[in-house]
């Protein structure tokens, strides 16, 4: 195994995000001995989409979310995550 080079302390992200662009991790990091992290701070990533739904649906799904006090956008997303959460673990 080769040695690692230490990493350096950063001021700021900027230099940070300059040294990791400029340099190869493989030298300063043994990733066959690295762990799985949870943070579970981090939002996703998301994507806005446009999709076409029966004005009676969009009816019915305000009513729910407002009976809830939240946002009928995250109402949907709650139950498509629901839904694929589900059919994945059919598989």
């Amino acid at each position: 195994m080769k040695n690692l080079k230490k990493i350096p302390q950063f001021d700021n992200e900027d230099k940070e995000r300059e040294f990791w662009s400029n340099n190869d991790a493989t030298e300063y990091i043994n990733f066959a001995k690295s762990k799985k992290m949870y943070l579970p701070n981090i939002k996703p990533t998301t994507r806005s989409i446009s999709i076409r739904l029966p004005e009676s649906l969009i009816y019915k799904l305000k009513n729910i979310a407002n009976k809830k006090d939240i946002p009928y956008q995250s109402l949907i997303k709650l139950f498509l995550a629901e839904k694929v959460n589900e059919e994945m673990k059919k598989q």
